[in-house]
């Protein structure tokens, strides 16, 4: 892991052990180095080092993020499967990742552990803007799990059956089987409240 190096790294370190001082314990540093070395919590998540400093790279409130991932019932055997997508910031050694423009880099772990292999073809995840004018293919799903990564504030994730889910296309070609919306588009539609309460949010990757 990279360490900040020169006189600035006592500077740095100082402030990144005050910083988490409240949820951590601070032990003296060994002779010959600089700063403090910081412990955190065994139930802090995982962590990256810096300047001395063990800083988290998860929050432990990411599953509040969590997309749940909605059967189409297009797909046969898929009706009453269940599965969630986990965000969560991309791991950086700076606790919150951004791309060169200045956006939120997030990492997405789609989970479907009870989806069954199809008798043909295979499942991939995507994500996809709100309007659907830009889409990222994830890749395909081994054990009904994948990561990748995304970049923009308000996503869906949409799962694929794939005639050949091993060729990487710009877009999918075969039915939807699953599908959510990321919790900073909650308020992307009104389906189910006010004039429009006839509609069916599930129709729009609510539950």
């Amino acid at each position: 892991m990279d360490r900040i190096g020169g006189a600035g790294s006592v500077v740095v370190c100082m402030v990144a052990a005050a910083a988490i001082s409240a949820v951590a314990n601070v032990e003296p540093a060994s002779a010959g180095s600089r700063g403090v070395v910081t412990t955190l919590p065994s139930d802090a998540g995982s962590s990256c080092t810096l300047a001395g400093a063990a800083i988290p790279t998860s929050s432990p409130d990411s599953g509040y993020y969590a997309i749940d991932l909605v059967p189409t019932r297009r797909v046969p055997a898929t009706a009453y499967v269940r599965g969630v997508a986990d965000v969560t910031f991309s791991p950086s050694p700076f606790v919150v990742t951004v791309t060169p423009d200045g956006s939120y880099d997030y990492e997405v772990r789609v989970g479907l552990p009870d989806l069954r292999e199809p008798r043909s073809g295979g499942y991939v995840a995507w994500v996809t803007t709100t309007e659907i004018d830009e889409i990222h293919r994830l890749g395909p799903l081994e054990d009904g799990r994948v990561t990748g990564r995304v970049a923009w504030n308000k996503f869906l994730v949409v799962i694929t059956l794939e005639e050949d889910p091993a060729t990487a296309t710009d877009r999918w070609t075969g039915p939807i089987a699953f599908r959510g919306m990321s919790r900073s588009g909650a308020m992307h539609t009104m389906a189910g409240h006010g004039p429009f309460q006839d509609e069916k949010c599930a129709a729009y990757g609510y539950q």
